[in-house]
């Protein structure tokens, strides 16, 4: 859309900018690229692009993701779930990439560009969508004469088959008490529909019913039954490194 390209140089700088004031909204310490451009939806013109994502190896991707955990050392480590929230092809790209740069980090006869030591997050987690709020969704689309299969701004997001697909739920986050900062930070990513996400006609019922985010947990195995109300419990967390005056 032209109107988000007036005050930038590309769509690539715009989605940096939207990035950067998220991550200003929520707090956080940095924001890292990978230096790869955004693919499309299936069918997309843009997945031919030889720089697009998902025409990288996956490897050497991985390896670029691997080098900023041992960088980071996280404590818990979060990516998309293995169909990419909603198929897209970057995010199931991600994915993949993620898992096997959790055991590429881990690895002491693997060597990252910097030599840095080995790392393991004492947790991994794949962010899922409640799928019962999604086919509630479906539901209501259907009632106002909506085609739930072509949702979104270019309607190729097929909602129906992805409120299809269920996984386990091994931690549920209610995001309630900063939900007014999740969406200030949403609508950062205008040209992405963010501003959508918080307004309009699904906001007062995503407040009510969908107000909670939840997570498969990968790594390590989950207990059988148990559902955890904070990614980090069991995590010690130790006191910040204090140098010698």
């Amino acid at each position: 859309d032209e109107e988000y390209l007036k005050g930038y140089r590309s769509i690539a700088e715009r989605r940096e900018a939207e990035l950067r004031c998220a991550a200003g909204k929520l707090g956080l310490a940095g924001v890292y690229f990978l230096g790869w451009r955004d693919s499309g939806m299936p069918g997309s013109p843009d997945n031919q692009h030889p720089q697009a994502l998902i025409q990288q190896p996956l490897a050497q991707v991985a390896a670029q993701i691997a080098g900023y955990i041992r960088k980071l050392r996280p404590d818990v480590l979060i990516t998309f779930d293995p169909i990419g929230g909603y198929r897209h092809p970057d995010h199931i790209f991600i994915h993949r990439a993620t898992v096997e740069a959790f055991r590429l980090a881990s690895d002491e006869n693997w060597q990252d560009a910097e030599n840095l030591p080995p790392h393991r997050p004492a947790k991994f987690y794949f962010q899922t969508i409640p799928r019962g709020f999604l086919r509630f969704i479906v539901r209501l689309l259907r009632l106002f004469g909506r085609d739930p299969r072509k949702y979104g701004r270019n309607g190729d997001i097929d909602l129906v088959a992805i409120s299809e697909v269920d996984f386990p739920t091994h931690a549920v986050i209610d995001y309630r008490p900063v939900a007014d900062i999740r969406d200030e930070a949403s609508r950062c990513h205008a040209s992405q529909g963010g501003g959508s996400l918080t307004g309009g006609l699904f906001a007062p019922l995503r407040r009510i019913f969908a107000s909670k985010e939840l997570y498969m947990q990968y790594y390590p195995e989950p207990k059988n039954g148990r559902v955890e109300r904070d990614l980090f419990d069991g995590i010690v967390q130790l006191p910040p490194f204090k140098r010698e005056s």
